[in-house]
C-alpha cells in the first residue's frame, strides 16, 4: 500500500492551507461572534475552485478526486468550519448528487452555476418530526400531470438563507413507503418558497441554518431527479458520500486543535520549562497525535474507496463516526492544555470545540452511524475489499 500523497494532492493540500490561514483566519472570530455569513470568503472559494472540486470540467468544475476534496476540507476545517460546511454541502450533496444522478439537461443547467459558486445549494431532507429519517417524509409532492405540487417544512437546512437551489425529498406515493419518495430540484425564487429565521447555533455560527416552508410550490416534472420513486435511494447514496466530507471536517477540527495546542505547549512555561515537557501535557499530545493519525487513515481510505468505485458505505460511516469523536475529544483537550486562555475567543480553540459537536450530529448522528455500520457488517458483506 502506498501512503504517499501524489504531487497533485500535495498541491491541493498546500493551496487549501494557504487560503485558510491567509484569507479565512483573519476575521473568523468576529464572523463567528456576530453570526455573519462569509460572503466574500465563499466568493473566493468559488473563484479558487473549492465549491465544485469533483465536478467534471465539462460543467466548469475541477474534475478532482474525492481524496483531493478531503484534503482541502481538512485544511479549511482547521480554521473555519462555517466555510467548510458550506463547501461540504455544495460539493458532496448538491454537485455530486446532481452530476451522478441528474439528467443531462439538469447538469447543463445547474452545475456550472454551482461549481463556480455563483449559486450555492441546499440539501433538504430533515423535517421537524422525522429528523433525517428519509423513510418518514411528511413533505408531499402531489403529481399534477406535468408538475408536482410541493407542500411541507424542512428544518436544519444549511445554506438555507443564501442558496438558490434546493434538493427536496418529498413523498409522492405514501402507499409505497420509501419507494414513493422523490427528489425535486426547487429554485428558491419559485412562488411559495419561504425562508424561516436564521438559527442561533452553538457552533458553525456564520453558516446559515434555516427552516424552509413550501406552500403549493409548482415544480416542473423535468426537475425530478431519476425515475419516479428514486428519492430515497438518492438520499441514501448521496449521504454516504456526504459522510466522507463531514469526516474530513471533523479531522480538520481535530488537527487544528492539535496544532494550536502543540504550539501553545512550546510557548507556555511553568516551573521553569515549557509545558510540553511535563508528562501530563506530553501524554495528552501523544494521544492526540495517535488518534488523529488513525482518523486520518480511515477518512483517506473512505475517499479512496469512493474513487475506486468500490463499496464505501461502511467505511464512510466508520470514518465519520470515529473522526467526529476524535474531534470532540481532542478539541476539549486543546482547551484544557491552554488552561484559562483556552476559554477565551482569541486563542481559537474554544470555537473549534463548539464546532466539533455538530460533526457528531449532522449527516446522521453517531447513533445513526452505528446503525449503518452494524447493518453493513451483519449482512454478510465483506468490509475489506
Amino acid at each position: 500500500m502506498n501512503f504517499q500523497l501524489s504531487e497533485e494532492h500535495l498541491a491541493v493540500q498546500a493551496a487549501a492551507r494557504e487560503f485558510a490561514q491567509k484569507e479565512l483566519k483573519p476575521g473568523v472570530i468576529e464572523r463567528d461572534s456576530k453570526m455573519e455569513y462569509p460572503y466574500e470568503q465563499i466568493k473566493r472559494m468559488g473563484e479558487l475552485g473549492f465549491l465544485g472540486m469533483m465536478v467534471s470540467p465539462e460543467y466548469g468544475g475541477g474534475g478532482m478526486d474525492s481524496l483531493s476534496y478531503v484534503l482541502a476540507m481538512e485544511e479549511i476545517s482547521k480554521v473555519d468550519n462555517s466555510c467548510s460546511v458550506i463547501m461540504s454541502v455544495n460539493n458532496s450533496l448538491i454537485c455530486w448528487g446532481l452530476e451522478t444522478f441528474g439528467s443531462d439537461a439538469q447538469k447543463a443547467k445547474y452545475l456550472p452555476k454551482l461549481a463556480s459558486g455563483e449559486w450555492i445549494g441546499s440539501f433538504c431532507l430533515s423535517e421537524p418530526e422525522a429528523g433525517s429519517d428519509a423513510t418518514s417524509q411528511r413533505t408531499t409532492a402531489v403529481d399534477m400531470g406535468d408538475y408536482y405540487l410541493l407542500n411541507g417544512t424542512k428544518n436544519w437546512i444549511t445554506n438555507g438563507g443564501t442558496s438558490k437551489l434546493h434538493l427536496v425529498m418529498a413523498q409522492t406515493n405514501p402507499e409505497l413507503g420509501s419507494r414513493g419518495i422523490n427528489c425535486l430540484i426547487v429554485e428558491t425564487s419559485s412562488e411559495g418558497v419561504a425562508i424561516g429565521a436564521k438559527e442561533d447555533k452553538l457552533g458553525i455560527r456564520s453558516s446559515d441554518t434555516h427552516t424552509i416552508m413550501y406552500t403549493d410550490v409548482k415544480v416542473p416534472k423535468e426537475n425530478r431527479i431519476g425515475e419516479d420513486g428514486f428519492g430515497f435511494k438518492f438520499a441514501m447514496k448521496t449521504l454516504s458520500g456526504g459522510r466522507i466530507g463531514i469526516a474530513a471536517q471533523a479531522l480538520g477540527i481535530a488537527g487544528g486543535s492539535y496544532e494550536l495546542a502543540l504550539a501553545y505547549s512550546k510557548e507556555r512555561t511553568t516551573f521553569g520549562k515549557p509545558i510540553h515537557q511535563h508528562q501530563a501535557i506530553a501524554f495528552k499530545l501523544a494521544d492526540m497525535a495517535m488518534e488523529i493519525e488513525a482518523a486520518k487513515l480511515m477518512v483517506y481510505r473512505a475517499a479512496w474507496l469512493k474513487d475506486q468505485h468500490m463499496d464505501y458505505v461502511a467505511a464512510s460511516a466508520m470514518a465519520k463516526l470515529y473522526a467526529s469523536e476524535v474531534a470532540m475529544r481532542h478539541s476539549v483537550e486543546a482547551v484544557q492544555i491552554h488552561g484559562g486562555y483556552g476559554f477565551v475567543k482569541e486563542y481559537h480553540v474554544e470555537r473549534l470545540m463548539r464546532d466539533a459537536k455538530i460533526t457528531q450530529i449532522y449527516e446522521g448522528t453517531s447513533e445513526v452511524q452505528r446503525i449503518v455500520i452494524s447493518r453493513e457488517v451483519t449482512t454478510g458483506k465483506p468490509y475489506l475489499p
